[in-house]
């Protein structure tokens, strides 16, 4: 019988030498942005000159036009490719970087926080287009498990050398290291130009397209609609958004819990933190070898939200525990609501492979991203409001929440397939 060690130990070996070559990607981008953002609310208050209020603002705007570009980005990834594509999001990327230290006032900080936003969200949706496009279909959840332990790796790594860079004395080290990012991103984008060449399906012109719905009758059959007409995969992109908000529980809700409504010590919030960080490195391979298909996937969202619903039953207990007990359950509480972020990062990157067009997977990418954001921005606040308002009660609705997601998921996945199977779609092409 194998040893649990072993499974672990094998999670640090690449499933396959393209794993491997993808992961060494995953490392750069996570170092370069781990770095900045570690150290980027000194950068923007102290070196640009702003409020916390307008950095504030800078973001929202940014996240906002992300947003609006998601599926147009994707369109134009199945359109020129998903490999250039990502290339040049990681070429505008380290521009938009090396421009940090240049800029001046608020202006200047919200047209570069949009710019890099919107290059960096086409990035990465032409990233997981290219990567469905080379991987085979069977490999497809364990290589993406690598890579994420790989960007969590580098998001570590990331984190401390932004952690050095705040512990020196004076402004200059922080004023150039978006200089550094920039480095590492266009040595990111010099790397994925070096990675296999894929062949991808373009897809036609607007007017070639309405060509073919003009000669359908010669040819047979009708052009397939675009991402935005598959309704099930919208829909299993915005529960999956929901189902996402573990993320929420994990760096926002339970450690203010844990200092407003617990007598934990505060520095307990960097164990936990540690703990999670942990995990997701050696983990994402163990979880991901349970997934080998839709009803394993479903399976394992099925996982992933028992583990948030025990999650929320811990967490809520912890208001009225006290020493070693209060310690002990607030740090089980988020390694179960790591549980759950693991389990349901195998099953989303199975419902990628399984449900996209092959021959948008661009557009797809930009449609989940569209989804996502839809299932998973309302929960800060909402969650928020909930737990630290209204207590127990507050964590039960929180956990009612995410299981009624978990009970729609399923037939949402279901028509999904309908429309692959109606269109004639093989996701393994």
């Amino acid at each position: 019988m194998p040893r649990p060690l072993g499974s672990v130990v094998d999670s640090l070996r690449p499933p396959t030498p393209l794993a491997a070559r993808l992961s060494v990607q995953s490392i750069l981008f996570a170092i370069g942005d781990g770095t900045f953002i570690t150290a980027s609310a000194v950068f923007f208050t102290q070196v640009v000159g702003l409020s916390a209020a307008q950095v504030g603002v800078g973001i929202t705007v940014a996240g906002i036009a992300s947003f609006l570009v998601a599926v147009p980005a994707g369109r134009l990834a199945d359109r020129i490719g998903p490999q250039r594509m990502w290339a040049l999001g990681a070429l505008g990327t380290g521009l938009a970087y090396a421009a940090w230290p240049l800029i001046d006032g608020f202006a200047a900080f919200l047209v570069m926080s949009v710019v890099l936003e919107v290059v960096n969200s086409a990035g990465g949706a032409a990233r997981g287009a290219y990567v469905l496009d080379l991987v085979p279909r069977v490999e497809r959840v364990a290589s993406q498990a690598y890579m994420y332990a790989a960007l969590n790796l580098g998001f570590t790594a990331g984190a401390l050398l932004g952690g050095i860079a705040l512990a020196l004395p004076g402004d200059a080290v922080i004023t150039a290291l978006p200089w550094f990012t920039a480095a590492l991103m266009l040595l990111n984008a010099f790397w994925i130009t070096r990675l296999p060449r894929v062949r991808h399906e373009e897809r036609p012109t607007a007017l070639e397209a309405a060509v073919a719905g003009a000669v359908e009758d010669v040819e047979g059959e009708r052009a397939v609609p675009g991402a935005l007409r598959n309704r099930g995969f919208l829909l299993t992109s915005f529960l999956g958004g929901v189902l996402n908000t573990n993320q929420v529980l994990l760096h926002i809700v339970i450690p203010l819990w844990l200092v407003q409504e617990t007598d934990a010590p505060h520095v307990l919030i960097a164990l936990l933190f540690g703990t999670n960080t942990v995990m997701c490195i050696f983990l994402p391979m163990v979880v991901a070898r349970t997934v080998l298909g839709v009803p394993t996937a479903l399976r394992a969202s099925r996982i992933s939200s028992v583990f948030f619903v025990v999650s929320c039953v811990i967490t809520l207990v912890t208001h009225d525990t006290v020493g070693w007990v209060t310690i002990a359950l607030v740090w089980l509480g988020h390694v179960t609501v790591t549980g759950a972020e693991l389990f349901l990062s195998a099953a989303g990157w199975s419902f990628e492979s399984e449900l996209s067009d092959p021959g948008r997977r661009g557009e797809y990418q930009g449609a989940q991203n569209l989804g996502g954001t839809l299932g998973y921005v309302w929960a800060p606040a909402a969650y928020t409001y909930l737990a630290m308002e209204h207590g127990a009660v507050g964590w039960l609705v929180i956990a009612g929440i995410v299981a009624a997601a978990t009970v729609a998921i399923h037939p949402s996945v279901r028509v999904a397939q309908r429309f692959l199977e109606r269109h004639r779609l093989d996701p393994a092409r």
